[in-house]
């Protein structure tokens, strides 16, 4: 697989509850340059990764995990101005409107777009 340029050395946090989707996610991002941060699959486990990792410059959230949602994590890297995107099989309609504004990467989505959505992310 290629490595793109601009996403050499991108700190990405990852959060999906589906492990097998997850794996090939974080092993897609890898041999696009990134550097991933996870998977993690709860809330908590999130929260604390960020706490703990201040150097984390992007991430990537699954809106549903397990019994509960990605908002709480979604709102703690904006406060600390970490640009975001909500890879899930729900569109906008299915956001606060706070993030109304927050890019959405629609599930079922080939690697070229993740990739691509990664990019964005890593222009912001």
């Amino acid at each position: 697989m290629t490595e793109f340029p601009q996403l050499r050395g991108l700190r990405v946090l990852l959060v999906e509850d589906h492990f097998p989707l997850a794996v090939n996610l974080a092993d897609v991002a890898v041999q696009s340059g990134a550097d991933v941060i996870g998977p993690v699959a709860t809330v908590a486990d999130a929260l604390h990764l960020i706490e703990r990792m201040p150097e984390i410059d992007a991430a990537v959230l699954d809106i549903h995990l397990q019994h509960e949602t990605s908002f709480p994590v979604a709102d703690a890297l904006r406060a600390r101005n970490v640009p975001f995107f909500f890879a899930t099989a729900h569109d906008h309609t299915a956001l606060p409107e706070r993030f109304g504004d927050v890019p959405v990467c629609t599930k079922p989505f080939g690697l070229q777009r993740f990739r691509a959505a990664l990019g964005e992310l890593a222009a912001a």
